[in-house]
């Protein structure tokens, strides 16, 4: 049984002319549980609008997503919000840190909707995993680009969610941090075990991954959005 499938997707956005682009246009894909798959394509190519089609932020024009047996193109806007809550973990490429609230208080905040609850020991337990044990009390803005990153990857792991969508999650860190960071990503969502769908250009992360697809395959007749 898949976790995630999906068909007939597509998405479209307006150009400044009054245009329309295709930017998704995927005619089947799936997920199963405890799978970890990387998506391969570079920048423009709709990756992240994919991820999130996947996690409901955006809605699309046609086709179905359907998450754990939810159908994601049926409900409103607030309950995909909720199901995204409760069972993904999304490691945003820019981060999306509630800059008023400390690194311990974003990871907490993230954990507010999930099955466990909010569990301050798992939040300063992923915090130190990452190496910010001495950055708990620190803002987003007392803290460098990389840690901002880690911080992000903290959150969407210590939740325990079903799916954890990962947009080019070490894009922000030196190779010796992108190395641990992938490592720790892989072993808590094995360890847990969660679901693992990331997507990157960068080759050495792709080749950690068992199973790499080329997202110009899976999204063929889409048009890219930059050259």
């Amino acid at each position: 049984m898949s976790l995630l499938t999906i068909s007939g997707l597509q998405k479209s956005f307006a150009g400044p002319a009054g245009d329309t682009t295709r930017i998704i246009d995927i005619d089947t894909f799936e997920l199963a549980p405890e799978t970890h798959l990387a998506l391969r394509g570079r920048s423009g190519s709709g990756k992240t609008t994919f991820l999130h089609l996947i996690a409901g932020i955006l809605p699309a024009d046609a086709g179905s997503i359907c998450f754990d047996g939810i159908e994601l193109s049926q409900l409103s806007e607030a309950r995909r919000d909720r199901v995204r809550a409760t069972n993904i973990g999304y490691i945003f490429q820019t981060f999306n840190l509630l800059q008023g609230y400390t690194a311990l208080e974003n990871v907490l905040l993230g954990m507010a909707f999930s099955p466990g609850g909010i569990d301050r020991k798992r939040a300063v337990a992923m915090l130190d995993r990452v190496g910010l044990s001495d950055r708990l009390s620190h803002r987003p803005r007392e803290l460098s680009t990389g840690q901002q990153q880690r911080v992000a990857v903290a959150r969407a792991l210590a939740k325990r969610p079903r799916l954890v969508l990962a947009d080019e999650p070490t894009g922000n860190l030196d190779r010796r941090n992108a190395d641990n960071t992938l490592s720790l990503i892989r072993e808590v969502c094995t360890e847990d075990p969660t679901a693992l769908l990331l997507v990157s250009h960068d080759d050495a992360v792709l080749a950690e991954f068992p199973e790499v697809v080329d997202f110009s395959a899976l999204n063929p007749s889409a048009m890219p959005t930059q050259p």
